[in-house]
């Protein structure tokens, strides 16, 4: 893609300056723009990756025991400060499709990375080591531009746990409903959009179908940030220009910082040892892998018979809200150490079992009024779940003899009109 021109930018109705606000987290810029020759004054909100501090990066268990703050680095606290011309020529030398045009905007985003938020930076390019391999994969996948794997070093600041202020939640915050509409299942005991591999390629499939509307990578990424109907809406407004600058006066105030900040990401990812900064220490984590579960388990059932910290197993599989898999939903994904795979698989019966009673109170058959209508009979308290799935080539008559039922119970406990039952089905089993 051929890149514009530092002059041309300079010559569009948006020229500005920006000046830091003093509020508490910094959470906005202060913007003079030149308006059809008329200047005026306007705020425009920080993406809230930035106003993350780093105590806040630095909670969820991977950080805390793979990121090494003791070790020495050459971080320095001094910023070098550069010319107008080496940042042009810097972010034209960088291997990109996407456009990374300059301007005071752009410059004014690379001063707050490589100024009051190095320490944050110097987090996130070790933070870097867990997702970067995933965001590459996908991305690579759907033959999108590598510069996409630092867009959620604008939406989350590579933090897995974070939350927006609307409810846009994980590494890609994608809010409740896009999320669903991307095939990320969300409910009390699961929220996909906190996995991130799953989110990863929800992103990169919402970026490919974004791109083949609008064929132009920044409003794409704009479009990421506030919708594609601001986007719309903003283009209308502009007279049909879909050009991101052109419209840059007709969006969000978030948005107006969103690619600049995103342009000013790849910048110091790039070129962060040009300003003194270096990465924390990492050590990277053990390989892991996955295993289907298809009932009900508990983190702590994992915890206690595979002897490993829950917050390894939480850090791993943080789609689940409440340490809980509701694998009898439905199958679900269990990550764990890859030396930790073969002792879950060989153990699993009697992890399943283990303290269910105990873990799983809601899930108890209880009795009301002493007696069950219908010749049924629950066990109160028991933990037990009162049904059968259904396996290929079982029949009414084998599970009333494995459960010392009658079948005539079976069929009048499930509603049956006749003995035929199908596989993957559950039925109600009262003893």
């Amino acid at each position: 893609m051929k890149r514009r021109p530092y002059i041309t930018l300079l010559l569009l109705p948006l020229v500005c300056s920006l000046s830091s606000t003093h509020a508490a987290a910094q959470e906005r810029v202060e913007v003079t723009i030149q308006e059809n020759g008329i200047p005026h004054e306007e705020f425009i909100d920080l993406p809230t990756s930035m106003t993350y501090p780093l105590d806040s990066l630095l909670v969820d268990w991977k950080a805390k025991n793979y990121i090494d703050l003791g070790k020495e680095c050459s971080t320095s606290p001094e910023n070098p400060l550069f010319s107008d011309s080496v940042y042009i020529d810097r972010l034209q030398r960088m291997p990109t499709v996407m456009e990374m045009p300059y301007n005071e905007i752009v410059r004014k985003f690379i001063d707050q990375y490589t100024g009051r938020l190095r320490n944050q930076v110097a987090f996130m390019l070790s933070a870097c080591n867990f997702y970067m391999p995933i965001f590459e994969e996908a991305l690579d996948a759907y033959n999108l531009p590598l510069e996409l794997r630092y867009l959620p070093i604008i939406e989350s600041a590579l933090n897995p746990s974070a939350v927006s202020r609307a409810g846009a939640v994980g590494l890609w915050q994608f809010m409740l409903h896009t999320g669903k509409l991307y095939g990320l299942q969300s409910n009390s005991l699961v929220d996909e959009r906190r996995d991130p591999i799953k989110a990863t390629w929800a992103a990169a499939r919402y970026l490919k179908e974004m791109y083949d509307i609008y064929q132009d990578w920044n409003l794409v990424i704009a479009a990421y940030n506030c919708g594609p109907g601001n986007i719309n809406k903003a283009i209308r407004r502009a007279g049909g220009k879909s050009d991101y600058w052109a419209i840059y006066n007709y969006l969000p105030r978030e948005t107006r910082g969103y690619v600049p900040a995103f342009i000013a990401a790849n910048y110091v990812m790039t070129y962060y040892c040009k300003h003194n900064i270096c990465p924390m220490e990492t050590n990277i984590p053990l390989a892991t892998d996955t295993v289907m579960v298809s009932r009900n388990l508990h983190f702590q059932q994992i915890a206690d018979l595979c002897d490993l910290p829950i917050e390894e197993i939480k850090s791993l599989n943080p789609q689940y809200k409440r340490q809980i898999i509701p694998g009898e939903s439905g199958p679900q994904t269990l990550r764990l150490p890859l030396n930790t795979i073969s002792t879950f698989i060989d153990k699993q019966d009697t992890i399943y079992n283990h303290r269910s009673a105990e873990l799983f109170k809601n899930r108890r058959t209880v009795a009301a009024g002493g007696n069950n209508s219908r010749g049924k009979t629950a066990i109160a308290g028991s933990g037990e779940l009162p049904y059968h799935k259904i396996r290929s080539g079982e029949n009414l008559g084998s599970i009333a003899r494995k459960y010392g039922v009658s079948v005539s119970n079976l069929k009048k406990w499930n509603g049956l009109r006749n003995n035929n039952i199908t596989a993957g089905k559950r039925l109600k089993i009262y003893r």
